[in-house]
């Protein structure tokens, strides 16, 4: 008898036990030993190590440096061993870790392309993630998708599965006819140095010629009084996302950008093979010639680009970038101005829109190599809880925000002579990470910084009225109109950015300009543009 009730009793605390394990406690893939918690914190009653690369700001400390990662390790019990990249190097890097399949367990602002994405999801690299999505993400699938149930398509690859989680950050503006532009929208602020204007007894530059006349007095009437040819006109970073010179281009009546790619009346045009590209290309290389561009704007990285700023003999007259301060400094912000778009040689005044748009859909990759996909997708949901989102996007309470006693996160004084720019490079991971801020976000859960409001004010005030109504926005491609981008793209961009590089530095000739069309047509331009016009009239009509 007494046996029989010790094997119930046993029979009952294993059915217990089991019962218990199925509720709150699943053991990841091959990972006998870890106690996964499916809710609550922490998510792992002992502490895991997961590898993670991050595309990084070019001020960025090491991950585990900023407070908001220690608070995250200590409330999850997960600990990330992080390998930040650089951004002016992350692509090469990026793409030897691929190409030779040494995996992390998780890219993390993968910086890559949503064709990436579906290529190395498709050869396995990445897992797909919409069973983890629905099993364990309920930050993203009940704020997010249950009100935003695009933005689940919108990842959804052309074989339907999830290899990426996205990023937005809802932040535009209205104008009074009902317009919304988004804070990206205009990405190049040409500033100018209003002082030195003074100085040289002129006029701000109302037109390109009376800007190139301002530019070249900068650099050879010493504006800055110490007697040295050191100034520097115009500085700019090639290419370069805020920090390129492609509105520049408007002059001739057509703006450039990253991709070289604009839309006019529904119609895609690829810039970099019309003749308004190729005018600008050579009138600019008069500026360089006369030594009002600056020649390392086509080389310099970021922390090289925004020392020129605050150099302390004052050298910097005019430059391209998302805000003055982070440029030059709070001391010498007030002598610059934000320029307004010129009149171009076609007398008329042009801004172009950038392809930006509020939605990325590449922040978060798992590779195959991760054994512990269910943690991670725990911890990643983690960064879409909507104070830690913002906190992700801009910066940790107690460093740039109080948290109020109707549970709002308001920024704190800046430190003296500090820019937010800055600061919030050294705190926080910032954009491109797997984070969701939504429009209705602002104003109840987070405060919109005061250098965002700025932004947008300026970009209504300054840049709108002359702002083109068409962009190139965020469409889906069907898998064969991938795998043509996928083959053409890369040797597409790879020439167009290195023959606009070398031809504003050293110039060409119509000879060289006829040979460049024609190694464009043998390498599928036109069925590129193509593939782009088939995906945005299926936009278009939708």
């Amino acid at each position: 008898m007494k046996a029989k009730i010790m094997i119930i009793i046993m029979i009952l605390f294993l059915s217990v036990s089991l019962a218990f394990a199925g509720g709150d406690v699943e053991q990841s893939n091959d990972t006998a030993d870890v106690r996964f918690n499916r809710t609550g914190f922490p998510i792992v009653d002992e502490k895991i190590t997961l590898n993670f690369v991050a595309k990084s700001a070019p001020l960025a400390p090491p991950y585990n440096e900023m407070t908001l990662f220690q608070r995250l390790e200590e409330e999850t019990g997960v600990h990330i061993n992080w390998d930040n990249i650089p951004d002016n190097i992350y692509d090469e890097k990026i793409n030897l870790l691929l190409a030779a399949k040494n995996l992390p367990d998780a890219f993390f602002n993968t910086g890559l392309s949503e064709l990436d994405i579906s290529k190395y999801g498709d050869q396995g690299l990445f897992v797909p993630l919409e069973g983890l999505i629905d099993e364990y993400m309920p930050n993203l699938t009940d704020r997010i998708f249950s009100v935003r149930p695009g933005y689940r398509k919108g990842i959804t690859a052309p074989d339907g599965h999830i290899y990426s989680l996205p990023e937005v950050e809802e932040m535009a503006i209205t104008t009074p006819d009902g317009t919304v532009i988004p804070i990206g929208a205009v990405p190049y602020f040409y500033a100018i140095n209003k002082n030195w204007i003074d100085k040289l007894n002129m006029e701000v530059p109302d037109t390109i010629e009376e800007l190139h006349d301002v530019l070249l007095a900068f650099k050879n009437e010493d504006p800055n009084g110490n007697g040295k040819a050191d100034e520097i006109a115009l500085s700019f970073m090639h290419m370069g996302w805020c920090m390129d010179i492609g509105d520049l281009f408007a002059v001739f009546g057509l703006p450039d950008n990253l991709d070289h790619r604009i839309v006019r009346n529904g119609e895609v045009i690829f810039t970099a093979m019309q003749e308004e590209y190729r005018q600008a290309l050579a009138y600019y290389h008069t500026w360089v010639e006369e030594g009002i561009i600056d020649v390392e704007s086509f080389s310099q990285d970021p922390p090289q680009y925004l020392s020129k700023g605050k150099n302390p003999d004052y050298i910097l007259g005019s430059f391209v970038w998302w805000e003055i301060p982070e440029v030059v400094g709070t001391d010498r912000a007030d002598d610059y101005i934000l320029l307004p778009p010129v009149k171009g040689f076609t007398g008329e005044r042009i801004v172009g829109r950038s392809n930006f748009g509020v939605y990325g859909k590449t922040a978060f990759s798992i590779t195959k190599d991760n054994q512990y996909p269910e943690i991670t997708a725990r911890w990643v949901d983690n960064l879409f809880e909507p104070y830690t989102a913002a906190q992700l996007r801009w910066g940790p309470i107690g460093e740039i925000y109080e948290k109020t006693a109707e549970g709002k996160l308001v920024n704190l004084p800046l430190p003296e002579g500090v820019t937010m720019g800055e600061l919030r490079q050294k705190v926080a991971p910032g954009g491109g990470s797997p984070s969701i801020v939504l429009a209705e976000d602002f104003g109840t859960i987070v405060d919109m910084e005061p250098r965002a409001v700025e932004r947008l004010e300026n970009i209504v005030d300054v840049y709108s009225p002359f702002l083109v109504s068409e962009n190139y926005p965020q469409v889906t491609f069907t898998v064969e109109e991938l795998q043509v981008i996928d083959e053409l793209l890369g040797d597409v961009m790879e020439l167009t950015n290195e023959k606009r590089a070398n031809w504003l530095m050293n110039g060409f000739s119509d000879k060289d300009w006829e040979k460049y069309l024609k190694v464009l047509n043998s390498i599928g331009i036109n069925e590129l543009i193509s593939v782009y016009q088939s995906a945005l009239d299926r936009y278009n009509n939708y």
